[in-house]
Parts: structure tokens; C-alpha cells; sequence
């Protein structure tokens, strides 16, 4: 068994998220690509975005730290820190409307 404190890991991903140029840092927490299943901790600065793109498979972002906004298409939703977001089955963004942190889970189409 494993455990891992998703607070000090959101907080050291939001430290180096604004120690790079892009103002983003991320980094896998459970998974990789000989599994299924896939959590990412991501860090964004304020004003950051993850530009649009397609969803690998089913996929929810947790709200850990800040604000965000998921778009797709004319549609959006913002979370906040404890919110769990769908994340719907077609190109999307994510955008830091503040410094945020997430955790992304994914399970890949068979």
C-alpha cells in the first residue's frame, strides 16, 4: 500500500509551477501507460490554460487547490477547491482563473 498527501503534493506542483515559464507543473501520482487507470497532479498559475484537446477516455478533475474553468465548445464550468468535474467526451480546456491545483484521473478506452 501506498499513500501520498495530495496537499503537499499540490502545494510543491503550485512551487514549481511558478518557478517555470509556462506556469505549469505536473506529475503522475498513480498509473502510467501500463495501466488503466491514470491520476496527474496538475498545477496552474493564474491566467494559465491547457490548451484544447482531445479526452483519452473517461476522465474527472478534482479541484485541490484555487479556481478552474473546463470549456468545451460555447459550454463551461468553473470548480473550485473540493469540486469534482466531469470531464466531457470531446475537445476541451482547462484554464487557471487562479493559481490552482487538480488532480486529473483518467481510464483509457479499451
Amino acid at each position: 500500500m501506498q499513500k501520498f498527501s495530495l496537499t503537499a503534493l499540490a502545494r510543491q506542483q503550485l512551487t514549481l509551477a511558478h518557478s517555470t515559464s509556462s506556469g505549469r507543473s505536473s506529475s503522475t501520482v498513480y498509473g502510467g501507460h501500463e495501466h488503466q487507470l491514470r491520476q496527474t497532479m496538475i498545477a496552474l498559475t493564474a491566467g494559465q490554460m491547457l490548451s484544447e484537446h482531445e479526452n483519452p477516455g473517461e476522465a474527472t478533475v478534482h479541484v485541490l487547490h484555487g479556481r478552474v474553468r473546463l470549456g468545451a465548445g460555447e459550454t463551461s464550468w468553473d470548480g473550485v477547491s473540493g469540486d469534482l468535474l466531469i470531464v466531457p467526451d470531446h475537445r476541451h480546456t482547462l484554464e487557471a482563473l487562479e493559481d490552482a491545483a487538480v488532480l486529473l484521473t483518467v481510464t483509457k478506452h479499451p
